[in-house]
C-alpha cells in the first residue's frame, strides 16, 4: 500500500489504518458518529492526499477542457472552481472532478484516486492536438480538507490570508502554519470549509498545527457518512463508466450548449432508472440492498448508511423510472419500508 505524507501522524495519534484506492489511510480515530458530528458542529480534518492533482497549462488550455469536461469551463474566472465530470465516448463517466483555475491559462483538477491513472491516460488521449501541457503532479501534492461551521475561525488563527472575504469555490495562495499552501473554499461535507494544497514535506506540521488549534482529525468513515448525509455521489456507486449523468441529481454539471467529447451519446441516451434518496424506517441499508417496489424488485442501493444527524438509516438507490411508491428495502433479505427524501437528506449550510 502507498503511504500519505501523514502516515506516521495518523499512527501516533491513533487512527485504525485500512487500505482505500491502494493507500493505507485512517477508517477513523475515536468513533465515526464522534467524528461525523464534530464536523457537522464544529471542525473535522481529514488527510485526502490520495487524491489525484493535474495541472493543465497552455494557450488552448480553456479549449481543451472545454472539450473534455462537461461543465463550462469557460465561467471559470481565475481564482474560482467549479464540480465537474469527464464524460467518456459512450456518454458515461470516466470520473467526476473538481477543477481549479489558478491563471489565465493554468488549472488544476483533482480526480478521484482509484481513477488517477485512467483519467490521465484519457485526458492524454484527448489532448492530442491541442495546445496544451498535462503534468500528474499527485505523488508531489499533498491535501487536507478542513470541514466544518468552525472550520474558517480555526483556520484564520494560522494564515496570512483575510478568510471572511472569500465565497464558496474560491481558491487563493497563502502561508498556513508558516508554510505555503494553495487554499480552496471547497470541500466534500456539505459544510463550509477549506481545503489545503501542500508541499508533501510541509503536510505534517499544517495538519497538526490544525489539531493543536482544536480541529478533530477525522477518517474515511466519517468523511462517507458525511457526504452521503449531504447527497454527495461517490464514483463507482452513483456515477460509473455507464451512467449518464443526465439521469441523475446532479445533470446540472451538464452544459448541453457547448460541444463535449462523447455530447452525441449522452444526448441519445435514454433515462431508464432515476436515483431517488431513501430514509428507512428500521435498519441499515449497504450497497447493492434491492429496493423493492411493493413486492416488485425495481432498483439497488448505490450507498447506504447510517445519519447521526437522522438517527436513521439513509440510502441512495437507483430506481426503475416510473417506479411507484411504497419503496422497500430488502435489508438481510427482509424488507423495511423506506420513504423518498429530497437529496441532501439534512439541511445544510
Amino acid at each position: 500500500m502507498k503511504r500519505t505524507p501523514l502516515y506516521e501522524a495518523h499512527l501516533r495519534l491513533g487512527g485504525r489504518m485500512v487500505e482505500f484506492a491502494g493507500f493505507a489511510l485512517p477508517l477513523q480515530y475515536t468513533s465515526i458518529v464522534e467524528e461525523h458530528l464534530a464536523v457537522r458542529r464544529g471542525a473535522g480534518l481529514f488527510d485526502v492526499s490520495h487524491m489525484g492533482e493535474f495541472w493543465v497549462r497552455g494557450e488552448e488550455a480553456l479549449a481543451f477542457l472545454q472539450w473534455a469536461t462537461a461543465n463550462d469551463a469557460a465561467r471559470l474566472k481565475v481564482g474560482r472552481a467549479q464540480y465537474s465530470m469527464l464524460p467518456n465516448e459512450r456518454g458515461g463517466v470516466v470520473d467526476d472532478i473538481y477543477l481549479y483555475r489558478l491563471g489565465e491559462v493554468e488549472y488544476l483538477m483533482v480526480v478521484n484516486a482509484a481513477n488517477i491513472a485512467k483519467d490521465f491516460a484519457h485526458l492524454k488521449a484527448l489532448a492530442e492536438g491541442f495546445r496544451v501541457e498535462l503534468v500528474d503532479r499527485s505523488e508531489a501534492t499533498a491535501l487536507l480538507a478542513l470541514q466544518g461551521p468552525k472550520a474558517e475561525g480555526l483556520l484564520q488563527g494560522l494564515t496570512d490570508a483575510d478568510l471572511k472575504g472569500r465565497r464558496k469555490n474560491d481558491v487563493f495562495q497563502a502561508q498556513v502554519a508558516g508554510r505555503p499552501a494553495l487554499l480552496a473554499r471547497t470541500g466534500y461535507t456539505g459544510e463550509d470549509g477549506f481545503e489545503l494544497f501542500l508541499a508533501p514535506e510541509d503536510a505534517e506540521a499544517v495538519f497538526l498545527a490544525l489539531v493543536e488549534r482544536g480541529a478533530k482529525p477525522c477518517g474515511l468513515g466519517a468523511r462517507d457518512t458525511l457526504r452521503l448525509e449531504a447527497g454527495f455521489p461517490l464514483y463507482g456507486h452513483e456515477l460509473t463508466d455507464t451512467t449518464n449523468p443526465l439521469c441523475t441529481p446532479w445533470a446540472w454539471v451538464v452544459k448541453k450548449e457547448k460541444d463535449f467529447f462523447g455530447k452525441e451519446a449522452m444526448l441519445a441516451s435514454p433515462c431508464r432508472e432515476k436515483l431517488v434518496g431513501l430514509v428507512l424506517e428500521t435498519g441499515v441499508p449497504r450497497e447493492g440492498y434491492p429496493v423493492l417496489s411493493g413486492e416488485r424488485p425495481v432498483g439497488r442501493v448505490t450507498s447506504g448508511g447510517y445519519s447521526p444527524l437522522l438517527e436513521k438509516g439513509i440510502a441512495l438507490a437507483y430506481v426503475e423510472e416510473g417506479a411507484e411508491e411504497p419503496f422497500f428495502v430488502a435489508v438481510r433479505g427482509k424488507p423495511v419500508r423506506a420513504s423518498l427524501s429530497p437529496l441532501p437528506f439534512v439541511p445544510l449550510k
